[in-house]
C-alpha cells in the first residue's frame, strides 16, 4: 500500500509519461550498464576493474567455477569408482577454496544429496561398510 507520499511521487510519473517527457531521453533503448561495485573497498575500485576489463578472474571465482563444473559431472555418473574419484577431487577442490578464505563457504549442495551419496559410495557389494571411503568423502559444507 502506497503512503501519502509515494503516491504523489506516482502520479507525477503517471502524468509525465503520458505527457511523454520520458521519450527521447539520453541512452533510451541501450542497455544499463548495472556494474556494481559498492561492495568493493574505493581504493580496490580501480584495480578490480581493470582486472575485470582485461578478463583475468581471480583464483577464488575459478574455482568455484571448477567445483559447479565438478558437481555436475558427478551428478550425471553412474560408475562408483568414477564417482569416488569425482568425490575426492571435488573434496580437494573444497578444501583449497576453504583454505583461500577466511571462513568456510556454503555450497548449493543439498545435504541429503550428500548423505546418500556417501552411504552408497561407503557400501560394498555385500553391503558392508567400508569406513576408509566414507571418511576421505567428507567435506565442509
Amino acid at each position: 500500500m502506497l503512503n501519502g507520499y509515494d503516491k504523489i511521487v506516482e502520479e507525477r510519473i503517471k502524468k509525465a509519461m503520458s505527457e511523454g517527457e520520458f521519450n527521447n531521453l539520453p541512452g533510451s533503448g541501450k542497455p544499463l550498464n548495472l556494474e556494481d561495485d559498492r561492495f568493493v573497498p574505493e581504493d580496490l575500485r580501480l584495480a578490480y576493474k581493470i582486472l575485470k576489463n582485461a578478463d583475468c578472474i581471480p583464483p577464488e571465482i575459478e574455482l568455484k567455477k571448477e567445483i559447479a563444473k565438478t558437481e555436475d559431472l558427478l551428478a550425471g555418473m553412474k560408475d562408483t569408482a568414477e564417482k569416488y574419484g569425482t568425490l575426492k577431487k571435488l573434496n580437494f577442490l573444497i578444501m583449497k577454496l576453504n583454505s583461500m578464505r577466511k571462513s568456510t563457504i556454503e555450497l548449493d549442495m543439498p545435504q541429503q544429496y550428500t548423505g546418500k551419496l556417501v552411504d552408497r559410495l561407503s557400501s560394498g557389494k555385500e553391503g558392508k561398510k567400508d569406513k576408509s571411503k566414507a571418511n576421505a568423502v567428507r567435506f565442509h559444507l
